[in-house]
């Protein structure tokens, strides 16, 4: 397994891997419309490559033997709450495919998204996860965050509400 940095040749696999990964995870617990809306504002090829680009975030990938197998997404966004430092990043997306759950990539991932986060200058990580996903609640607190707030992230026209978690990133 290798994780690597994305690269613009690379937005259209992620477009495709994220899309699916998202509609797997959260499909049943929507709507077939605000999926599609959904997944249409999310993740299209020129967003993803745009994404890749952005010096402010950094796109990883992981890849077993050339496939991808899962990818994570950390930018420097301001939390929607306050937190004690001003130098917090959130990790923006993180999903690893099926056939690779249970076999350690989330937490290699895990672990390079916390460099990634220190390499765009964050004290703390910071994200929003489904208040209705307990596994990946659960996940996050083995990693060393901490539920401090909410927020809002809508699915479409669905309004969900999203746990905030924070953990401090070690230098």
């Amino acid at each position: 397994m290798v994780i690597l940095r994305a690269a613009s040749d690379d937005a259209a696999r992620l477009a495709e891997f994220a899309a699916r990964t998202f509609a797997e995870t959260f499909g049943a617990e929507n709507t077939a419309d605000d999926m599609a809306a959904h997944l249409t504002a999310s993740y299209g090829v020129a967003q993803q490559r745009t994404e890749i680009c952005n010096p402010d975030i950094i796109t990883l990938l992981v890849e077993d033997d050339e496939q991808l197998a899962g990818y994570a997404q950390v930018r420097r966004n301001r939390a929607p709450i306050e937190l004690p430092s001003e130098s917090a990043v959130e990790l923006w997306r993180f999903y690893v495919d099926g056939p690779w759950h249970g076999r350690g990539v989330a937490a290699l991932m895990m672990s390079a998204a916390k460099d990634a986060a220190v390499a765009l200058g964050g004290q703390q990580m910071w994200l929003s996860v489904w208040e209705r996903n307990p596994r990946a609640i659960a996940f996050y607190g083995k990693c060393g965050f901490r539920i401090v707030g909410s927020k809002d992230f809508w699915v479409g026209s669905d309004r969900q509400t999203d746990h905030v978690m924070v953990a401090e990133l070690q230098e």
